[in-house]
């Protein structure tokens, strides 16, 4: 559940994300094993936990909760996590927020 208004606070509500995740190192390129890598349904099970569990008055909110989880327990640098109510105003299909947390890393210059 989520929103600040009388009729947000006794029903759920359809959100739209989209989340980008920096990777924490490369070793996933040399193994393929997901063990060295971020689980995405790893990340997504917690995402759902999270819902399930708290209420939360704005997206911006939700959206900062799930970066810092997947900063803090995922050990990505960096992430972007787009947070979308769907139909909640007339005259827009979804409304949002976009935030970056984390350090961007930038590739090694070519030789």
């Amino acid at each position: 559940m989520i929103g600040i208004y009388r009729r947000e606070r006794s029903t759920s509500q359809p959100v739209e994300m989209d989340i980008d995740i920096a990777l924490p190192g490369s070793g996933v390129f040399q193994t393929g094993r997901v063990a060295d890598t971020i689980d995405y349904a790893a990340v997504s099970g917690r995402i759902r936990d999270m819902l399930s569990a708290t209420r939360f008055g704005l997206v911006e909110e939700l959206a900062e909760r799930i970066a810092r989880m997947i900063l803090d327990d995922f050990h990505a640098p960096w992430t972007r996590v787009s947070v979308a109510k769907l139909g909640i105003l007339k005259d827009a299909a979804r409304v949002g927020v976009v935030i970056e947390r984390g350090e961007r890393t930038r590739p090694a210059p070519s030789a």
